[in-house]
């Protein structure tokens, strides 16, 4: 008797005496934003692993879209050989350094079936060896109070088995996976998207209402239309567009054929009001809408929209992120309409949590119906400039950089316009910026940095900053929106002086003399970009997206850069500069007067023994 409970003294206490393991860093989520951090922590053999609840990679696209039609597109063909540029217009795909690891080589489909994308995220973790550790379900997350630990924090958690784990900083890629169910009376007769039934014939002949007004409420109104009586939908707020708003997170073209049979009177219909007012209240078979403090929908509003009962009522009303996973940890949500998201810094940390940093969706607070953050297309690029900020601060790795001449700088910045995708895809959130040199005659360029820590440039790359130039796309202020005409006759301008008219996306620049400072990011307007420049260019929009025409779109940047500069930044034939060395006492940049002076060609007799040889004494 004895030695039985002995045995099962030992098996509640032996996790309690496991040590903790250790790692620099734990991911949290593997799914596609913890894959694509797994291959930057990966691709600079640091210490890590990436902790997935499930026993594959990606398991969250098993089950959605419950419709298994994905709504990011998969544009295998744009007419351009450039990887980068075709990066662009496929949305579904990672980064990595694998050429055949994109689903634009899985699938021809423009919208592809849900599987195609479970099918290369795990083999985007086999093939690129992402150190994944499956069927761990992290929990009891909470920071440790180690003042000698690295950079001061540290982590601890555990497992479902009672393993404990530590590490220094820790990405948070859960994505926001828990369905959001409103404190409502009658919920419980809803079904929810989560757990609907995908057979028509359930729905043949019903009468179906739908609670919520985004792209998973739409795409169960798509599956259903054909084999129901009519279908209502409704939500606190109107429909939003996505052509309209260009945010891809509303409602997608893919996905709207309701409004054709709403606006043609087919019976379908939508409507708007709070639920939080309402109630469902069941009577018999059928489901009625009341006001939340009456019995019943009072007799005197015949002609209300929600007189008639319904058969079924399906939720559809989005996720929120889970913060079950923490113990006691202090998670603050983001404001307003972002609060199904956690609450970050423009350096994805976690405002309550030092060394907490998200990756993801979890991290779309920060751009939250603005740009592309909380899907692939988005957040495959934050992640990457999330690694390079883990880079400097852990590592002492500074932001990649090149070093360029102030002469060849506009080449390089029509290059990146004409094919970058990070800033194509993160506009008004990434940018490309040049940082120019003590003497101003070079500069050092880097890529993709979260433009909202500007004023913290030195201290999150490593690279010293004063003088900068910032690139970054925009869209016009007043042009996108839910109820804006983004078809009228004038929406577009073609002239280069009407630049800063542009409404579609298009290049703008930033020059700061100095970074500006913090009260001045934290001032700015709520639609500017970044706060007042010393000076500003916009770039034209173009009708296919390629700047490059010479009057149109080089032209104007040259005679910018120029104007900052306060020198010529023409490029010349040789036999020009010799000329102009002969003419004037300064000769253009990119005639390369160092190398002239060098050669003691400037002002010495051998340079006028050298005109008279050409007969050119005239002009000594």
């Amino acid at each position: 008797m004895l030695f039985p409970l002995l045995l099962c003294l030992l098996a509640f206490i032996a996790p309690l005496a496991r040590s903790c393991i250790y790692h620099d860093y734990c991911v949290v989520g593997a799914g596609p934003s913890g894959l694509q951090m797994g291959y930057f922590l990966e691709s600079k053999g640091r210490d890590y692993v990436v902790f997935e609840r499930s026993n594959s990679a990606g398991s969250f696209y098993e089950t959605y879209p419950r419709h298994r039609k994905l709504i990011s597109i998969n544009k295998r063909h744009t007419g351009q050989v450039n990887p980068e540029f075709n990066l662009r217009h496929d949305w579904n795909s990672l980064l990595s350094h694998d050429p055949d690891l994109l689903v634009t080589k899985y699938s021809k489909e423009m919208f592809p079936h849900a599987d195609v994308l479970v099918k290369y995220l795990k083999d985007y973790q086999r093939k690129l060896g992402i150190n994944v550790q499956f069927n761990t379900s992290v929990q009891h997350i909470q920071p440790v109070d180690n003042s000698s630990a690295p950079d001061g924090h540290l982590y601890r958690m555990e497992d479902q088995r009672g393993q404990c784990y530590e590490c220094r900083t820790l990405v948070v890629a859960t994505g926001i996976a828990t369905p959001n169910i409103p404190d409502m009376k009658g919920m419980e007769l809803a079904h929810g998207y989560e757990n609907m039934s995908l057979n028509t014939d359930d729905y043949e002949g019903k009468t179906v209402l739908i609670l919520g007004r985004g792209n998973t409420a739409f795409e169960i109104a798509t599956s259903l239309y054909g084999s129901t009586n009519y279908i209502h939908m409704i939500a606190r707020s109107r429909a939003r567009l996505s052509w309209s708003t260009h945010y891809v997170g509303d409602l997608r073209a893919v996905n709207n054929e309701l409004l054709d049979t709403y606006q043609l009177k087919s019976l379908d219909a939508v409507l708007e009001t709070d639920l939080d007012d309402l109630a469902l209240i069941k009577r018999g078979d059928k489901i009625y809408f009341s006001y939340k403090d009456e019995d019943f929908l009072p007799t005197r509003f015949d002609n209300s929209a929600l007189r008639d009962p319904y058969d079924i009522v399906i939720r559809a009303l989005g996720f929120k992120f889970d913060d079950t996973i923490f113990n006691n940890t202090r998670i603050t949500r983001g404001k307003h309409r972002a609060s199904k998201y956690p609450a970050i810094n423009h350096n994805y940390e976690s405002v309550d949590n030092s060394g907490m940093f998200y990756a993801g969706t979890a991290s779309h607070s920060l751009d939250f119906r603005k740009s592309a953050g909380g899907f692939i297309h988005g957040f495959r690029y934050t992640a990457r400039a999330l690694h390079k900020l883990l880079e400097w601060r852990y590592e002492g790795v500074p932001w990649p950089s090149v070093t360029v001449d102030r002469t060849d700088l506009s080449n390089l910045i029509v290059k990146r316009l004409n094919e970058a995708s990070g800033n194509y895809q993160m506009f008004q959130m990434l940018g490309d910026i040049a940082i120019f040199s003590k003497d101003g005659q070079s500069a050092q360029y880097i890529e993709e940095f979260p433009i909202h820590l500007l004023h913290e440039l030195t201290q999150r790359t490593g690279i010293p900053a004063s003088e900068v130039l910032v690139i970054v796309m925009e869209y016009g202020k007043n042009f996108s929106g839910p109820g804006n005409d983004i078809f009228r006759s004038d929406r577009a301008v073609g002239e280069p002086y009407e630049a800063h008219e542009s409404n579609f996306l298009h290049p703008v620049l930033y020059y700061y003399s100095s970074l500006p400072t913090e009260s001045m990011m934290k001032s700015r307007g709520a639609k500017d970009t970044l706060p007042r420049p010393d000076a500003l260019h916009h770039i034209v929009e173009d009708f296919t997206a390629f700047w490059m025409s010479q009057h149109s779109h080089i032209l104007p940047l040259r005679r910018f850069l120029e104007n900052i500069a306060s020198t010529d930044l023409r490029s010349f034939f040789s036999s020009s500069c010799f000329e102009a060395a002969m003419k004037f006492p300064e000769v253009p940049d990119s005639c390369g007067r160092g190398y002239m002076e060098g050669r003691g060609l400037l002002g010495t007799p051998e340079l006028h023994r050298t005109a008279i040889k050409y007969g050119l004494s005239n002009i000594i």
